[in-house]
């Protein structure tokens, strides 16, 4: 951790203690978990100044979550200390609660407790020279195999055996997020657009605003299941808008995106042994037109365990002139030959196939180059270099083949660097300034990158 960063937390920690005028000390592991408290929330808000303006940290209050599954927690957090932490900062005047946690039993919905960094906070960790989305790396100690189930209705990370299946995902997975600590990917947009692209991800309660730090991936399986789900998560780069990918960088290089075509359709009709035929998986409904809507709609079938009567919540047919149950038929009439493989619950198996065919390509790239692929569920991004000789591609190719004895068609999305003021200029002609920092307009993410 950032020496800077250190003293801050052994400062805070010395005031809090006097502040609380405590008659016994704190033994050596209590105090060591309440400094670890500290260091977890002021890291938040340490990032959160690159975040975004006002970012809000989390802090769980419900002392249960302190020590329910084992497999997820982390022992250097205890419920007491880390309370005594928050509390603390909160007498002093460094955080300010923005939002009390919650937990409403009748939907199953609620939220943890969410507090913002005061004035003086701000100041201080202003102070701190450098990047934090540089400085704080990865934590590669914390578990990052999950395995998710419904319980009582609420969806939840339940405890599992480590068979030799979970450890070798598990090392095959820590191998993958070996080479994403050791390699720096960022996304190369204007400094004027930062706030909008994280204004307009946050607008989505599903998604997170870009964390550059946040290149640990995870991997989640649901239904109480290791044969179900198994996708990557937890990467910043899949929450960024789709249009704004190409922009994403690694190491400082443009990067191309490499996405399978139609990849659950292919797999539905050969699961079912039928052909697929030439024809557009979603275009063939209503001529090609609304494809996308199409697509979203294609997807939640397969996904549900019901007949979906109800538009689902993620449909928005607010655009178009026809209902629900209108799409839902048109659909099931455009893929006669597969009609008994929707709303039986089948997304999270083939979620788990492409998660599989995901492993099996990230291993490659890192085991032989030491390269880092960044998923994006079906699609992959990765240096341009890597690209342009059509090596993913072609290892894309060789994965379905793999599996499923068929070819797929791959697309290829081509990376960009956008124009800046120093086009058409030569080296002897840019200021010493901005042959150090670079583009004015792009310095945030030249200052990261050089």
């Amino acid at each position: 951790m950032n020496e800077h960063l250190i003293d801050i937390v052994n400062q805070l920690a010395a005031q809090i203690t006097e502040d609380a005028s405590r008659d016994r000390r704190r033994t050596s592991e209590a105090q060591a978990h309440f400094l670890n408290g500290i260091e977890h929330l002021i890291i938040q808000l340490w990032k959160g100044t690159e975040i975004h303006e006002g970012y809000e940290g989390g802090v769980n209050k419900r002392s249960g979550w302190y020590s329910e599954s084992s497999s997820y927690r982390d022992p250097n957090f205890t419920f007491k200390q880390t309370m005594a932490a928050y509390d603390g900062l909160i007498k002093l005047g460094m955080i300010r609660q923005t939002q009390q946690g919650y937990f409403n039993r009748e939907t199953l919905e609620g939220s943890i407790t969410r507090f913002v960094a005061n004035d003086e906070l701000l100041s201080i960790l202003s102070e701190i020279k450098e990047d934090p989305f540089k400085a704080i790396l990865p934590d590669l100690s914390s578990q990052f195999i999950v395995l998710q189930d419904k319980v009582d209705g609420q969806k939840k990370q339940i405890d599992y055996l480590n068979t030799p299946h979970v450890n070798g995902m598990r090392d095959n997975l820590l191998v993958i997020n070996k080479c994403l600590k050791a390699h720096y990917p960022d996304i190369r947009i204007k400094d004027e657009e930062w706030l909008p692209v994280q204004k307009r991800i946050m607008a989505d309660p599903d998604k997170r605003p870009i964390d550059l730090t946040r290149r640990k991936l995870v991997r989640i399986f649901s239904e109480g299941r290791f044969d179900k789900g198994g996708r990557f998560y937890r990467g910043w780069w899949e929450n960024v808008p789709r249009e704004y990918r190409k922009y994403i960088t690694i190491d400082g290089k443009r990067t191309n995106e490499y996405d399978y075509s139609q990849l659950n359709p292919h797999m539905v009709y050969i699961l079912r042994s039928k052909e697929l035929g030439s024809e557009d998986a979603y275009g063939r409904v209503f001529d090609g037109e609304h494809r996308d809507l199409v697509k979203e709609a294609f997807n939640a079938m397969i996904q549900a365990k019901t007949p979906l009567l109800k538009e689902p919540k993620d449909i928005d047919l607010s655009e178009v002139d026809f209902d629900w149950p209108f799409l839902r038929q048109a659909i099931l009439d455009s893929h006669k030959p597969i009609q008994d493989m929707f709303f039986n619950g089948h997304g999270n198996y083939l979620h788990y196939i492409d998660s599989v065919m995901a492993e099996d390509i990230m291993l490659k790239f890192v085991k032989t180059d030491f390269v880092p692929v960044l998923p994006v569920h079906d699609s992959f991004i990765i240096h341009h270099g890597h690209g342009e000789l059509s090596e993913l591609e072609e290892d894309m190719r060789r994965a379905f083949y793999g599996h499923f004895k068929k070819d797929i068609k791959v697309k290829e999305e081509i990376g960009l660097m956008l124009p800046s003021s120093f086009d058409g200029k030569d080296w002897g002609e840019l200021s010493f300034e901005e042959q150090v920092h670079g583009p004015p307009e792009y310095s945030q993410w030249e200052n990261r990158n050089s």
